[in-house]
Parts: C-alpha cells; sequence; structure tokens
C-alpha cells in the first residue's frame, strides 16, 4: 500500500548531506518522512521541475528593531521580507528600545513574535556589565540564540568595551557567544579621521586595526575563559587569518555585502545609503575575504540586516546612521555569485544551513535528511532578473543593490511542510515558530 503525505515536491534537483540529486521529498507532520520517487499520494503537491531545493537558509543575524524602532522595521515586516528572499530561519539581535537583556524582554519578543514572524526566530540577549551574572540563566531560557557582545558600534548599556567586564560576561555561560569585534578605544581615539560630508572616510576611521584589535583581545579572553565564540560580519582578510589559527574556540560570518562591495565605488556611488559597521573596505579587503571564504575559515552568512528610513539615511555623513538592509537580499546576491563561479553552491548551502546548524547547535534544520524539519528553499539557478524597490518588502523601502541585474532567483520558501511564499505570493497566515537549539532543547 503507497505511503500518503501531507506534502510531496516533485521534479526537482535536492541538495542532501550525500550531494544532488534528481528525487521527491515527502513530508508528514512538518517533518522530512522520505526521499526517493514514486513516493505515492498527498494532500499538496509542489512542481519543482527544473529548480533547484536547498535545505531552508538561516540568516543568523537581523536587527528587525522591535520593539522601539518600528518606523525602521518590526518583525512582521523583516520576516515578511526574510521568506520573499527565501530565508526561513533568523536569530534577531537585541539592539532595541528598550534593550533584549533580561528575560522579560525575550518573553516579550516571542510573545510579538507569535502569530506575526512569517520565518522561524530566535532572539540574542545582549550582554551588558550589570547582567554579566545573570547570561547563564538567560542564555538557557527557550527561543534564545545565545549571548551578543558589542565590543564597539553601540550605545549605552550594551556596549561591553573593557577586558574586566568582558571576561565576567565570558565567565558566565557555556553557549557560543556573538561577538561585534571593533575596539572602541582605537575609535574613539580616531573620531578626528571622521570627514563631515565624506562617508569614504567612515573606514579610514575605523580602520583595519579597530577590528583586528578587537578580534585579538576577544580571542585571548575567550581562550582564558575556555568559552566559544562567533564573530559576526569579519571585514578583513588578517582577521580570518588569525581566526584560522583558533578554530578550535572560534567560529565567523561574513557578508554579502563586504563579499560585493568595494570602497572605491561603493562610497562614491552610493554614499551615506553603504555606511555600516564594520564599514564597506576596500576592493583589496573585498577579494581578500574571497581568498579564506575558499580556504573554508568562514563558517556562516548572516545578511546583518539593519535598516534606516530614508530620511535618517539621508543625512550628512557622519550624522548619517550606520546599517543597511538586506535579509530579502542575502541569497539573491550569493547565487549571483554562485552563477558567476566565485563559489559553489554546496558550499553555499555549507553558509546557509549546515553551518549554522553545525556552529549554533540547532534541532532539526540545516539539511534534507529524513526526520529534519521540512525547511526548503527552492530556487531557479538560471534565472536573470533586476532587483527593483518594488520587490522589497522591508519597511525602509531601499536597498543598496537595488537596479543590479542578478543570475538566480528564490522561487519559493517551505517551513515545517508549509508553503510560506511561493512566486511572490505569500501563505495566508504567518506561522512561524521559535527555533530549538539543542543546548536548551526539552522533548
Amino acid at each position: 500500500m503507497a505511503e500518503t503525505f501531507d506534502l510531496i515536491l516533485t521534479g526537482g534537483t535536492i541538495h542532501t548531506p550525500g550531494g544532488a540529486a534528481r528525487a521527491d521529498i515527502g513530508v508528514r507532520d512538518g517533518r522530512i518522512a522520505a526521499i526517493g520517487t514514486g513516493l505515492g499520494d498527498a494532500g499538496e503537491r509542489i512542481d519543482c521541475t527544473g529548480l533547484d531545493v536547498l535545505p531552508g537558509v538561516i540568516d543568523s543575524q537581523v536587527h528587525f528593531r522591535e520593539p522601539g524602532l518600528e518606523a525602521k522595521e518590526d518583525l512582521e515586516s523583516g520576516s515578511r521580507a526574510a521568506v520573499l528572499g527565501g530565508v526561513t530561519a533568523v536569530f534577531e539581535m537585541p539592539n532595541t528600545k528598550p534593550n533584549t537583556d533580561s528575560a522579560e524582554a525575550i518573553a516579550d519578543k516571542l510573545a510579538r513574535a507569535r502569530d506575526r514572524m512569517w520565518c522561524d526566530h530566535a532572539f540574542y540577549v545582549g550582554a551588558t556589565a550589570a547582567n554579566a551574572t545573570q547570561l547563564g540563566e538567560l542564555e538557557m531560557l527557550p527561543g534564545t540564540a545565545g549571548v551578543k557582545i558589542f565590543m564597539g558600534a553601540s550605545t549605552g548599556d550594551l556596549l561591553v568595551a573593557e577586558d574586566e567586564p568582558l571576561a565576567r560576561v565570558l565567565a558566565h555561560g557555556r553557549r557560543r557567544v556573538a561577538i561585534h569585534a571593533e575596539d572602541e578605544s582605537r575609535m574613539q581615539a580616531r573620531l578626528g579621521e571622521r570627514v563631515t560630508g565624506d562617508p569614504a572616510s567612515h573606514p579610514v576611521w575605523r580602520d583595519d586595526e579597530s577590528a583586528l584589535i578587537a578580534t585579538r583581545r576577544i580571542l585571548a579572553l575567550a581562550r582564558a575563559a575556555a568559552r566559544p565564540i562567533h564573530i559576526l560580519h569579519v571585514t578583513t582578510p588578517a582577521e580570518l587569518a588569525l581566526i584560522a589559527q583558533h578554530k578550535d574556540i572560534a567560529t565567523c560570518e561574513v557578508t554579502p555585502q563586504h563579499l560585493t562591495l568595494a570602497a572605491e565605488d561603493a562610497y562614491p556611488r552610493l554614499g551615506t545609503w553603504a555606511q555600516m559597521n564594520p564599514p564597506i573596505r576596500s576592493a583589496a579587503h573585498r577579494d581578500g575575504l574571497w581568498h579564506w571564504l575558499n580556504q573554508g575559515v568562514p563558517d556562516v552568512l548572516g545578511s546583518d540586516h539593519a535598516p534606516h528610513t530614508r530620511e535618517e539615511k539621508a543625512q550628512a555623513y557622519p550624522a548619517s546612521p550606520s546599517g543597511m538592509p538586506g535579509v530579502q537580499t542575502i541569497l539573491p546576491l550569493m547565487l549571483d555569485h554562485v552563477a558567476a563561479g566565485r563559489l559553489t553552491l554546496e558550499r553555499l548551502i555549507e553558509l546557509t544551513s549546515a553551518g549554522p546548524q553545525r556552529v549554533f547547535g540547532l534541532v532539526g534544520k540545516g539539511r534534507i535528511a529524513a526526520g529534519y524539519d521540512a525547511d526548503f528553499t527552492i530556487v531557479d539557478l538560471k534565472a536573470r532578473w533586476t532587483v527593483e524597490e518594488s520587490w522589497l518588502a522591508w519597511r525602509c523601502g531601499w536597498s543598496p543593490f537595488t537596479g543590479m541585474q542578478l543570475t538566480g532567483r528564490p522561487l519559493g520558501t517551505v517551513i515545517r511542510g508549509r508553503q510560506v511564499m511561493w512566486e511572490g505570493e505569500l501563505a495566508p497566515q504567518a506561522t512561524g515558530r521559535p527555533v530549538r537549539f539543542q543546548a536548551t532543547y526539552r522533548p
């Protein structure tokens, strides 16, 4: 007797841990139940002929700005943009108003997300000097991605810049800690390098050394504390060369914008719209990131989606805020790099699904395999298209990549067996749920 499934994806090239193959996927109760051909009957079928079925893309660094900064973004609009870009899960950052630095703040975000977020989700808790001793308990809360440290580029309580409070944060807890590594003391000393009205001075002010010094410091502190760390949005080849010597204790992330943009073109063409922290650097820096990417050092790809309104970004530098949106374009940009031969599709899958699963210890996500969540990102690798503002769903409405011609496009997003997006159309209702982690999972 033929098996019956809730959903079967048919006719596509699926990408499993064993490689690419033409096969169907049977889904039951939100999980992958079978992989093969002639699987049987299903209540719903998705024809993926001519398309590639990837494990669901996980973006482990987004700023969705809620609560307190909803004019820039909120959990609904940010997650809507995510699924339209093929992203099935996100980890959201704590620099909201108020900060996400307590059990109450985590509970509030989870409550806000319920029935509003389109993709699965988890929330970071922000480290402060005041909550350092509580972080071992806070990082174990359900729906928590872990602890985030801002060594620079933040204000108020979320800035933990000196070695003594950093050591206290690392001493409390055991999960991997995410790090924004720029050295606050060096940046404060170099404020005079900023040139009013010239965003090209941004990477001069926040120079290579500010990143390298902070990365060197946090690696030493992490080793002394025997605490694993994850260094976010790495922008210099020197950092990746250093991290490569400390892979037993450190993982790291790169972003599509640092792999795509170069200062020589970006600042004259985009001005403050290219301003972010750490900065877009030179073409030599960008090429150096690609070198280390192909050496296998970066573990994950994150968008660092950090939107601001047009009015804010239109201010003259340095009054203009740092950050750019990216959760909807993270996959299209990287598919274009695949089409150009800069990396393989297999390496992209490692950076966007298998890598996050390994680094963060996700339960049931990150691969197409029986028993895993039925999370799929369905793409047309040959589609040629142009990024237009009308396609963007995030609230700020702009992107540094509008007008860019790309090859490769996400066509469908399936999360736990639910077709959430197909060819730009969304499901009737948002059904995202908290991501489960091995460190905190209780069956």
